[in-house]
C-alpha cells in the first residue's frame, strides 16, 4: 500500500501531466474558441476499459466524462483492425460513439511500455468549422447529423509515428477554414507528444507497478468519498423537470424530467419522462447524458477526486429514444443546451434533498452566435471569414453567497472570448458588452447578473445565426429564491430590430453594413427567502447599479 505522501506527489505529478497537455494546445492552436476560450481537454484513460484516470484542471469537465466513451470507442475499432499499435494516434468526431457534437475532435494516443499498452491520451477540442450547412456548425434547422458536420468514424491521423495525408487531405477538404483546422490539429497532436513525454518521465522515476497502484488507489477513494456523500443524503426520491424552449425545428417545449433516488449509499439518476428525441439538433448521445452527469456531480461533491470513481457510486436510468439517449442520424449540434438543463435538474433535485450543496440555476444557453460573409476589400478581398463565439451570463444564488455575474456555463471551465481578440480577428465592432442590471433573481442570496453584447457589422454583408436557449422560461431559484429573466436576442434589418419566432434559434440572418445584432443574456436563479435578504446587501445592489427595479415590476 502506498503511503499517503507518495499518493498525493503522484496524484499531484499526473494531474499537472494532463495540465501541461492543455495549456500546449492553448498556446499552439489557431482558433480562438480553443486558444481563448480554451474550448478543450485532455486527460488520461484505462488502457483496458477507457474509463477516466486523471483529468485536467483547466480543460472541460464535459469533455473528459465524454472522452471515455471516444477512448472505448477507439479501443473497439482498433481492436477490429489489429489492436493498437505503438505511434499511432486514432481520431475521430463522432457524436455518439464519443460525445458532444461534431465540432470537438478527439484524438486517442496509446502509451506502450516495453511493448505493452499501459494507457491512453486523450484530446478533445473544438474546431472552428467541419463542413455542413452553416459556418460554425451550429444549425438551428438540422434534422439529420450530415447536415450539421462532416462525420469521421475512428480513423488513424498517425500511423507508426508519421502523420497520414490522405486522411489529413479529407479533413481540409471538409472546413471553411483549412488553416485552422490545421492549426488546430497540430497543437493536440503536439499536447498528447508532451504528455507521452511527460508520462515516461514519470514512470521512469517510480516505476509502472507505483503508478498503476496509485492510480487504482484513486478511483477506489473517489467511489468511497462519494458513496460517503450519497449516504448522508435523506433517503427518498426527488423529482424535478424543465424545459427547453423547442428544437429549433418546430417550435414545441422539450422536457427534461429527473427523479434523483437516494437509498443508503446509492444514488439513482432516473430520467423516464424526458421527451422523445426529436426532428432538431438539441438531441444528445447517451455518452454526453452521463458526462453530462459527471459534471453536475463533481459541481455538487467537489473534493471527490476527479476520476471514473465518481460514477461508479452511480446508477443511471436512460430509456432508449429520449432526447437525451439519441441515436445517429438524429441532430445533435445544440448538445450544450440540452447538458445545461440536465445539470439544472439536478441541482434542483439536490435543493430538495440537500439546498446547502445546491445551487441555484444559471443562465443556461451559450448562445452559440456565428456571423460570417467574405473579406470585401484589401489584401484579403474575398478571403472567407467565419466568427462563431459564445457568451455568458449570470450563475445561481448558493448557500454560501451571490452567485456570480457574467461567467461561463457550468458545463466548462472555458472563458468567454474576449472582445478585443473578436475584434481583432473580424470585420465587427463591439457597440455595447456589459453587465444586465435586474436579471438576477432575487434571494437571501441574489442570482449573479446576466450581460447585454451588441455587436456592429463592418464589412458589406455577412450571415449570422444564432442557438440559444431560456427564451421561454427563465432560470429558476431554489429554497425559496426567484427565477431569473429570460434571454434575448435582437437583430437589425431595414432598420427595425426583430426577434426569432423561436425566441432563441434561427437561420439565415442577412446582415448589411453597420447593421447590429444583439444579446441579453439572463441570471442565475435566487437561492432563498428574499425576505431574508439584508439591507445593506440590497443597498450595495442599487449602488452599484445591479438592480433598478423590483422583480414584481420589471416583469410587469
Amino acid at each position: 500500500m502506498l503511503d499517503p505522501v507518495t499518493l498525493a506527489v503522484l496524484k499531484g505529478r499526473l494531474e499537472q501531466i494532463a495540465d501541461e497537455m492543455d495549456a500546449t494546445l492553448y498556446r499552439s492552436a489557431f482558433n480562438p474558441i480553443i486558444a481563448e476560450a480554451h474550448d478543450a481537454c485532455h486527460g488520461i484513460y484505462d488502457a483496458v476499459s477507457g474509463a477516466t484516470l486523471v483529468q485536467g484542471k483547466s480543460g472541460l469537465p464535459v469533455f473528459v466524462g465524454a472522452m471515455a466513451f471516444a477512448v472505448k470507442a477507439a479501443i473497439r475499432v482498433a481492436s477490429e483492425r489489429g489492436g493498437m499499435i505503438d505511434g499511432d494516434v486514432w481520431l475521430f468526431n463522432d457524436p455518439y460513439e464519443g460525445g458532444t457534437h461534431a465540432n470537438d475532435f478527439k484524438l486517442v494516443r496509446p502509451v506502450f511500455r516495453d511493448g505493452k499498452l499501459f494507457c491512453f491520451l486523450a484530446s478533445a477540442a473544438h474546431w472552428h468549422d467541419v463542413g455542413g450547412a452553416v459556418p460554425g456548425n451550429y444549425n438551428p434547422a438540422a434534422t439529420e447529423c450530415w447536415q450539421e458536420a462532416v462525420q469521421i468514424p475512428p480513423v488513424r491521423i498517425v500511423r507508426r509515428g508519421e502523420l497520414d495525408a490522405d486522411v489529413l487531405a479529407i479533413l481540409k477538404a471538409n472546413t471553411r477554414l483549412p488553416d485552422s483546422l490545421w492549426g488546430d490539429l497540430n497543437g493536440q497532436l503536439a499536447a498528447l507528444e508532451l504528455g507521452a513525454r511527460r508520462l515516461n518521465d514519470l514512470l521512469g522515476d517510480y516505476g509502472d507497478t507505483v503508478v498503476l497502484e496509485s492510480l487504482a488507489l484513486l478511483r477506489e477513494r473517489a467511489v468511497k468519498l462519494m458513496r460517503s456523500h450519497v449516504a448522508a443524503l435523506p433517503d427518498g426520491d426527488y423529482r424535478f423537470e424543465d424545459m427547453l424552449d423547442n428544437d429549433g425545428v418546430r417550435d414545441e417545449p422539450l422536457k427534461i424530467a429527473l427523479c434523483m433516488r437516494v437509498a443508503g449509499d446509492t444514488l439513482t439518476l432516473d430520467f423516464t419522462g424526458t421527451s422523445p428525441a426529436c426532428a432538431g439538433p438539441v438531441n444528445i448521445s447517451r455518452a454526453t447524458a452521463i458526462a453530462a452527469c459527471y459534471v453536475a456531480l463533481k459541481h455538487l461533491f467537489p473534493d471527490v477526486p476527479a476520476n471514473a470513481g465518481v460514477l461508479d457510486a452511480v446508477s443511471f436510468v436512460l430509456p432508449d429514444g429520449l432526447v437525451i439517449s439519441a441515436d445517429r442520424p438524429r441532430p445533435v449540434s445544440g448538445y450544450t443546451e440540452t447538458i445545461l438543463r440536465m445539470i439544472d435538474v439536478i441541482f434542483c433535485a439536490m435543493a430538495q434533498a440537500a439546498p446547502e450543496l445546491a445551487m441555484a440555476q444559471a443562465y443556461g444557453t451559450i448562445n452559440a452566435l456565428s456571423i460570417a460573409g467574405h473579406r470585401s476589400a484589401g489584401a484579403r478581398k474575398g478571403q472567407r471569414w467565419v466568427m462563431f463565439s459564445f457568451f455568458g451570463g449570470g450563475h445561481g444564488g448558493h448557500s454560501q453567497g451571490d452567485g456570480l455575474s457574467h461567467g461561463n456555463a457550468p458545463i466548462s471551465t472555458a472563458t468567454i472570448p474576449p472582445l478585443e481578440i473578436l475584434e481583432a480577428a473580424y470585420p465587427v465592432r463591439f457597440t455595447q458588452w456589459a453587465l444586465r442590471p435586474d436579471s438576477g433573481g432575487d434571494g437571501t442570496f441574489r442570482g449573479g447578473l446576466g450581460a447585454i453584447y451588441e455587436i456592429e457589422l463592418l464589412e458589406d454583408e455577412a450571415e449570422a445565426f444564432i442557438f440559444g436557449e431560456r427564451g421561454r422560461s427563465a432560470p429558476q431559484g431554489i429554497a425559496g429564491g426567484a427565477a431569473s429573466v429570460r434571454n434575448v436576442f435582437r437583430y437589425q434589418q431595414d432598420g427595425e430590430w426583430r426577434t426569432p419566432p423561436m425566441a432563441s434559434k434561427m437561420l439565415g440572418i442577412r446582415l448589411k453594413r453597420g447593421e447590429r445584432v444583439r444579446l441579453e443574456t439572463p441570471g442565475g436563479g435566487g437561492y432563498g427567502a428574499p425576505s431574508e435578504r439584508s439591507d445593506a446587501a440590497r443597498e450595495h445592489d442599487r449602488a452599484m447599479g445591479y438592480v433598478t427595479v423590483g422583480l414584481k415590476e420589471q416583469e410587469a
